[in-house]
């Protein structure tokens, strides 16, 4: 059996047993390498070598943690949490009017993840800004975390996949379109967001399912555990003022300002921590407490994609990822249909390994385009093939930042499990639509 296929079937195994995701990443790297026929000291070397790669990100969400933990100082967010909740109480037997607190609470956060990747290309950098003080609303409303979580990743992988700006641009035309072009087909740059669009149908497929059937249900969450995850200082209500919100979106501005003028959240989050910390509004002697939280908050999507990187090398030292390709073109036939299924399975495989969208493209656009050609897929079709596997797996996968943001907001309490109430939810949700409408995007394109 391929090493690939071994080693990520491995992690999800032992993800879903609930072993911790940086054990299973470290176990099926060495599995995987060991099964390619590396030595196990080559193994652990590519392994080491990878690490460095998640070294940035991993850094990033530590300094975005505790610029987090100083917004939620000030208050910004409680203004928001508190006016939801005393409308709650107002309204607490008027179940239509909770209806629409709910419904407006869901647009929100949508609109924030889907804003979060083009109009502020912050990533999943707001989740520990807005989704932690709103815990407490959610258990109020009975909301069921599993579709918060299924809303925030909608908003985090769809639109990179049709709207060309932002993360998009760098998904669609940077990494998509050159790859595609790269390899010997020819297709307008402009063409590639609208080969995407039966694609990405699936994912709003899912997002209704999520929303109308599967979490529609009332979940119940132990306030006291809510309560217990806040931040002390929060509950004192002087340190919510005109001021302190002032200069949280001063804060907020010049940090968003920075990331965008230096491509850095490590720059702009400290940015914003020097703000907070200039104006008075945390005091100097704080900032080692401020940085203990954030990085206790951030820690551990820090270690995973670290360890992913790990991963993810490996894999590519091996070589099994062209041998899985090459291995599946043997028993396609000429045949269409089961070519694509195929093709998308395998793109499945690779992303829930490595966990980027991003970084899977390049690898498989380099085997995806000539064979697409070969077995006369349109330009249409074959940018719709090799996009929608790449993407496929982001979304379910246990070291993807689509589903470690989430958990990192919803899980501020212990209440919210990565694997169990974000990771299976999400690949049920959108993988398995994306699988379907991306075949018959190859299909009818």
């Amino acid at each position: 059996m391929n090493a690939v296929v071994i080693a990520v079937c491995l992690v999800l195994v032992l993800s879903l047993l609930r072993v911790n995701v940086v054990m299973a990443l470290c176990i099926g790297a060495i599995t995987g390498g060991l099964a390619a026929g590396l030595s196990f000291l080559d193994t652990v070397q590519a392994f080491q070598n990878g690490l460095s790669g998640g070294a940035s990100i991993a850094l990033s969400y530590g300094m975005l943690g505790a610029f987090a933990v100083a917004i939620s100082q000030s208050g910004i967010t409680d203004v928001f949490a508190k006016a939801i909740v005393a409308k709650l109480a107002k309204d607490k037997a008027n179940d239509s009017m909770q209806s629409w607190v709910k419904g407006g609470l869901f647009s929100i956060i949508l609109l924030i993840a889907i804003s979060s990747q083009n109009i502020i290309p912050i990533h999943i950098a707001f989740i520990p800004i807005v989704i932690p003080p709103l815990l407490h609303v959610f258990a109020q409303l009975k909301l069921d975390r599993r579709l918060i979580a299924c809303l925030l990743t909608f908003g985090l992988a769809t639109p990179f996949l049709i709207l060309p700006v932002g993360f998009g641009g760098i998904y669609l035309y940077g990494i998509l379109h050159k790859n595609l072009v790269d390899n010997g087909l020819t297709i307008a740059a402009t063409d590639v967001p609208f080969s995407m669009m039966i694609s990405a149908s699936g994912m709003l497929f899912g997002l209704l399912i999520a929303i109308f059937f599967s979490y529609k249900k009332a979940r119940q969450y132990d306030l006291s555990l809510i309560l217990a995850a806040a931040p002390e200082d929060k509950s004192n209500d002087k340190q919510i003022n005109k001021k302190s919100i002032a200069i949280s979106l001063v804060a907020i501005g010049a940090a968003l300002a920075m990331q965008l003028y230096t491509d850095s959240m490590i720059v702009g989050a400290l940015t914003g921590i020097l703000i907070f910390t200039g104006s008075g509004q945390v005091k100097w002697h704080q900032t080692q407490d401020l940085f203990t939280r954030g990085l206790t908050m951030m820690a551990m999507i820090g270690f995973i994609m670290i360890t992913a990187s790990g991963f993810a090398e490996v894999m590519k030292t091996t070589g099994s990822i062209d041998s899985l390709v090459q291995s599946v073109t043997g028993i396609l036939s000429g045949n269409q249909a089961i070519a694509a299924i195929m093709m998308l399975l395998v793109g499945l495989l690779i992303t829930m390994g490595i966990g980027s969208s991003f970084s899977t493209v390049p690898i498989i656009a380099a085997l995806y385009v000539p064979l697409c050609i070969d077995l006369g897929f349109s330009a249409m079709a074959t940018a719709a093939l090799v996009g929608t596997a790449g993407a496929l797996g982001d979304a379910g996968s246990p070291a993807s930042d689509s589903t470690l943001g989430p958990t990192a907001g919803l899980n501020a309490d212990g209440q919210h499990d990565h694997i169990w109430d974000t990771v299976v939810p999400t690949f049920i949700h959108y993988n398995i639509p994306l699988l379907i409408f991306g075949w018959c995007a190859a299909m009818v394109l």
